[in-house]
């Protein structure tokens, strides 16, 4: 299918141009999110009256959006999230949950400008890129932590596994000697445990003579 894309759209083309795209991409992105138009006649004749217009609205917008990004750019996040000793996560973290605390932290943004290849499933720091507009993206970082104080050991580059913190909690060494007065099965001395049979064979004599 033949669109006319009405902004940058990144690996695609740039607004006024005319690219050939797959009838579901159409239908489901480009045309209902407004990023292109069908590129009938009515539509090119339509677009190249409006051009001027929407080229002049898009570099306000991109002006805009690098003063955001010059404030953004680096930003660091805290999520916190249940983990394993082995930092794999009981669920994920996902653009919702990103956008929701890049927005805590006074930018507001929605999960469409957040990209992931895939939902962050380990604790620890992820890199995160956000679009704030077609011309215009920043990278900010989730710290996925467990808790607070482990947040902040990773934005210091200090951060200790789970596994390293159970260290911390170790048994106390328990005394190994034996009680006084214990035996111990495998290492009792037969001879302490039996009665001295010459003992017995003096006493029956004693009996016996008296």
């Amino acid at each position: 299918m033949e669109v006319i894309l009405l902004e940058r759209i990144e690996k695609l083309g740039q607004m006024g141009d005319v690219v050939t795209v797959k009838p579901g991409f159409a239908r489901n992105y480009l045309l209902p999110q407004k990023k292109a138009l069908r590129a009938t006649e009515e539509n090119r004749t339509q677009f190249e009256q409006q051009r001027s217009q929407l080229e002049v609205a898009n570099l306000e917008q991109r002006g805009e959006a690098e003063q955001v990004a010059g404030r953004i750019e680096g930003l660091k996040v805290v999520i916190v999230r249940q983990a394993s000793d082995s930092d794999q996560l009981y669920g994920s973290v996902t653009v919702r949950n990103i956008a929701q605390a890049v927005t805590e932290a006074g930018f507001t943004i929605d999960s469409k400008q957040v990209q992931l290849t895939r939902p962050i499933k380990t604790v620890g720091l992820h890199d995160v890129r956000v679009v704030l507009h077609p011309e215009v993206a920043v990278n900010v970082v989730a710290n996925v932590a467990r808790s607070e104080e482990e947040a902040e050991l990773q934005a210091a580059g200090k951060r200790v596994s789970a596994a390293g913190d159970d260290e911390d909690d170790e048994v106390p060494e328990t005394d190994t000697e034996p009680a006084a007065g214990a035996v111990e099965g495998d290492d009792a001395d037969p001879a302490s445990t039996s009665e001295d049979p010459a003992s017995e064979d003096e006493v029956r004599t004693e009996d016996g003579s008296g």
